[in-house]
């Protein structure tokens, strides 16, 4: 792999950007390129002082089209505990992306393919060109979109998640949007960054530690029985969120009608 197939950058403000770097590929991933992602993932969850949103992009015409053809073809040589390794790596990349404790967010334009379509459903906020192309093409090679599905199924639910896997219908963004995949549609890939630059402000005026606990409360509660368990979970979330440091501050800048520290 090139050094040059994925770029990391971080803004003095506290803002990561990771750019997939093939467009002459459409951005396309290999084991390197995924073994790439997910070790910055990894450099980044432990950098939350100075990194408090993580950008994901792709340059060039796309986003990205999902596993590089050459990449499937060597697979389909492999011994099954060779593909069930790689296919592991993949998935370890998404959980990662998916687990960050920043709030991230996926900026989709030209195509979003297969895996393409997965790191979209991993972050946090989707931000779509409205005539991005989406598809989850598996089952046209014969294959599922087995390491993906955790995600995808989470963000857009069983029923649509049933029809697109076992159809590989294509759709665009505005579509992409109304299923869930997506939070935001935009008209032109120019217009992307000023929707960023509105998330952006929403998440530098949010507590750091509030974020990654609002993220693991999400998972916490979700398909969760509503029973008193759960009420006495979600109870003491809240209470140690209340005694916490960001807590107290941001409460006393509140009644102090002032910006909280993270917010400055």
């Amino acid at each position: 792999m090139s050094q040059n197939d994925v770029l990391l950058s971080v803004t003095p403000g506290g803002t990561a950007v990771i750019t997939l770097n093939r467009p002459e590929k459409h951005n396309a991933f290999n084991a390197d390129v995924i073994a790439a992602l997910s070790d910055m993932f990894e450099t980044l969850r432990a950098n939350t002082d100075e990194v408090r949103m993580v950008v994901l992009r792709g340059a060039g015409p796309s986003f990205s089209a999902g596993a590089d053809l050459e990449w499937m073809k060597a697979a389909a040589d492999w011994t099954h505990e060779d593909n069930e390794e790689d296919a592991l790596g993949l998935a370890r990349m998404l959980r990662r992306l998916h687990d960050l404790p920043q709030l991230t967010v996926a900026l989709v334009h030209g195509a979003a393919m297969g895996g393409g379509a997965g790191l979209v459903a991993a972050c946090d906020v989707a931000i779509a060109v409205k005539d991005t192309k989406f598809r989850f093409s598996e089952v046209r090679l014969g294959l599922t979109p087995a390491t993906i599905s955790p995600f995808v199924v989470r963000a857009i639910g069983p029923r649509w998640a049933r029809a697109l896997f076992a159809t590989a219908e294509g759709f665009d963004g505005e579509f992409a949007h109304k299923i869930g995949l997506v939070q935001y549609v935009v008209d032109s890939a120019d217009d992307l960054d000023d929707t960023l630059e509105d998330v952006a402000k929403l998440a530098f005026a949010a507590a750091p530690g509030a974020v990654k606990a609002a993220k693991a409360l999400v998972d916490d509660v979700y398909g969760a029985e509503i029973d008193d368990r759960l009420g006495k979970h979600t109870a003491k979330l809240i209470a140690d969120r209340r005694v916490s440091a960001e807590g107290k501050e941001g409460l006393a800048a509140f009644l102090e009608k002032r910006k909280a520290k993270w917010a400055e």
